[in-house]
């Protein structure tokens, strides 16, 4: 019996990304994951195997993400937000940076006068703020399928295009675009765990308009603990 019911639950449809999880790593820089995540972190290597970039996050059972570590080497840039009630505080000062609506999504970045658009599946579908609209658009499962940035007469476009088979849901292209016209590509493939989420992921990113075409390549990283 035991066998059997394996085997029904390896024939059951991979889990769609929460609203949370896809709108987060929209607008937060990480790849999402699905499942009962508790904790995760994502670690961006370069061709040395140096750290470029890491992300950490804690979530509670219900996908509400409680706490978001961010660095970035090439940035030099270190950030904690902490959930407080409807609010992300910075972890240090406790100061108020984004207010949430509903469970745990973002509605706005006061200081900033930023406001997020939600659509009725409570995924965030849009960014603007005086001088800046950002688009995003998602596929049936939740995966985030690109955004359109405009900025004065500037316009960035990042597609993404997923492979056929939806348990590998990180295994993609991304073509980038600017002002109508193309300047990168990169390729993305992944192993996978039982929960059909990576544990390693290769890219190697292409950039079209460099002559000779450039290529770079990272390696990504993923701790995953669940409920």
């Amino acid at each position: 019996m035991a066998i059997l019911l394996a085997g029904c639950d390896d024939n059951q449809p991979p889990k769609a990304l929460t609203p949370e999880m896809a709108s987060f790593s929209n607008e937060f820089d990480f790849d999402p994951v699905r499942g009962p995540v508790k904790k995760l972190t994502e670690t961006l290597l370069n061709e040395d195997g140096k750290v470029e970039r890491r992300f950490h996050a804690t979530l509670s059972q219900e996908g509400c993400f409680n706490t978001m570590d961010m660095h970035d080497v090439s940035r030099n840039t270190d950030s904690s937000l902490l959930l407080d009630a409807n609010y992300y505080v910075n972890a240090i000062t406790q100061e108020k940076l984004i207010r949430l609506q509903g469970k745990c999504q973002l509605e706005s970045i006061p200081a900033a006068g930023v406001t997020y658009q939600t659509n009725d599946n409570d995924f965030v579908t849009g960014v603007s703020s005086k001088d800046l609209h950002i688009t995003y658009r998602y596929a049936a499962n939740g995966f985030p399928l690109g955004r359109v940035t405009r900025r004065g007469d500037q316009t960035l476009e990042i597609r993404n295009i997923p492979v056929k088979d939806t348990r590998k849901l990180l295994d993609y292209q991304t073509q980038t675009w600017v002002n109508g016209k193309q300047v990168s590509q990169t390729v993305q493939t992944c192993d996978y765990d039982r929960h059909d989420n990576p544990t390693t992921c290769e890219i190697e990113s292409n950039s079209v308009t460099a002559q000779p075409e450039t290529q770079t390549r990272y390696t990504v990283k993923y701790e995953i603990e669940y409920y």
